[in-house]
C-alpha cells in the first residue's frame, strides 16, 4: 500500500509544494500540486539517495531535501 505525505522543496524563486508517494519498493515520488515538477528518488547500491526520473530542470539540491523530509515522516 502507498503512504502520501506533504512536502515542500525550495525552488528557485519560491517553495514547491506537493505531495510525496511511496512506493513498496522504496522508491519516493513527488509530485508539485501546481503539476511544475515531478522528481523520483531512490537509495543507491551505496545507500545514498539519488534522482532516477523527474521533470527537467530540476535542482540537485532536491535530492537530499526531500530525502531529509521522508526519512523524518515515512
Amino acid at each position: 500500500m502507498e503512504q502520501q505525505l506533504e512536502a515542500v522543496l525550495t525552488g528557485s524563486d519560491s517553495p514547491v509544494n506537493g505531495i510525496v508517494t511511496q512506493a513498496t519498493n522504496g522508491i519516493y515520488e513527488f509530485n508539485s500540486l501546481d503539476g511544475s515538477l515531478q522528481l523520483t528518488i531512490a537509495r543507491n547500491e551505496h545507500g545514498r539517495w539519488e534522482r532516477i526520473a523527474g521533470s527537467e530542470p530540476y535542482l540537485s539540491g532536491w535530492v537530499d531535501e526531500l530525502a531529509e523530509q521522508v526519512g523524518v515522516s515515512l
